[in-house]
């Protein structure tokens, strides 16, 4: 039996009274459903056929899916922000959305990553991107990058980054990476700000694994934009496909074109 968990972070009001308003429809219905806060200290109750209804902008989603992604649940992306590369599901629609994704199981398989510490301190989730980045403001890091055994370049930068095709219109794209459509499963690595070293991004099949290792200086490791670790001097990480996408519902089209065209403002920005 499906259930269906809106979630949202406790600041975005709007998207709780939606939130509320949706459920009160949906319970005329029949259906019945439950609201998690998603800077809650408490574990909701999730199961592979639980719907996780998103409510907000880029940032929610990417916690809802890492929570969807836990338990093979599936996510649905609603925009409350102001643009939301990932989102596709307008407020509006919320309600006939649900109906459907609850009648039919139309996912599109999103690309993930599994990042793993040389440490040993266990394995990490990215939806977007993975960055080995410099500790310090002023200062470069030099990684080394090696796509299974075979190593490519040695970059001195602000940082490196994984990016999935999903996260190919995020931080990949600031630093001057493709666009890259969400369906190919491919990783792309793209350097930040290299200095004296080539700065184009290197498209691998997603099948194979990225390892940087840090040559110098120590270095932080962020995914998704949210710190997970750090690596000294010769330590390294490994990243590549989670075994397990992540479900995004699939009721509509992206329409990527459109999101470009509205974020670049056809080269008005």
């Amino acid at each position: 039996m499906s259930q269906l968990l809106f979630t949202a972070f406790s600041n975005r009001i709007d998207a709780i009274e939606l939130a509320r308003e949706a459920a009160l429809r949906l319970e005329g219905a029949g259906i019945a459903s439950s609201m998690y806060l998603l800077d809650s200290d408490v574990a909701p109750v999730i199961t592979e056929a639980t719907l996780v209804v998103s409510l907000g902008g880029d940032g929610t989603f990417l916690e809802a899916a890492r929570l969807a992604h836990q338990f093979g649940a599936r996510v649905l992306a609603v925009n409350l922000g102001r643009l939301g590369f990932l989102l596709n599901v307008p407020p509006s629609e919320l309600v006939d959305d649900i109906n459907h994704s609850l009648a039919h199981d139309h996912v599109a398989d999103r690309l993930a990553l599994t990042i793993t510490f040389s440490s040993g301190s266990g394995d990490e989730f990215a939806l977007n991107e993975v960055v080995v980045e410099r500790a310090h403001a002023g200062h470069m890091v030099r990684v080394k990058t090696f796509v299974d055994a075979d190593e490519f370049l040695t970059y001195s930068a602000d940082g490196v980054m994984v990016a999935t095709p999903t996260g190919s219109t995020g931080y990949n794209f600031s630093a001057g990476g493709p666009v890259v459509d969400a369906t190919l499963p491919v990783m792309i690595v793209t350097p930040i700000a290299p200095h004296f070293t080539i700065d184009r991004s290197i498209v691998v099949a997603g099948d194979r694994s990225v390892r940087f290792v840090v040559a110098d200086k120590p270095a932080i490791v962020v995914a998704d934009g949210h710190t997970i670790g750090t690596l000294e001097p010769g330590e390294s990480i490994e990243v590549r496909r989670s075994p397990t996408p992540v479900r995004v519902v699939a009721t509509r089209s992206f329409e990527l074109g459109f999101r470009l065209r509205e974020s670049l403002r056809e080269g008005h920005a």
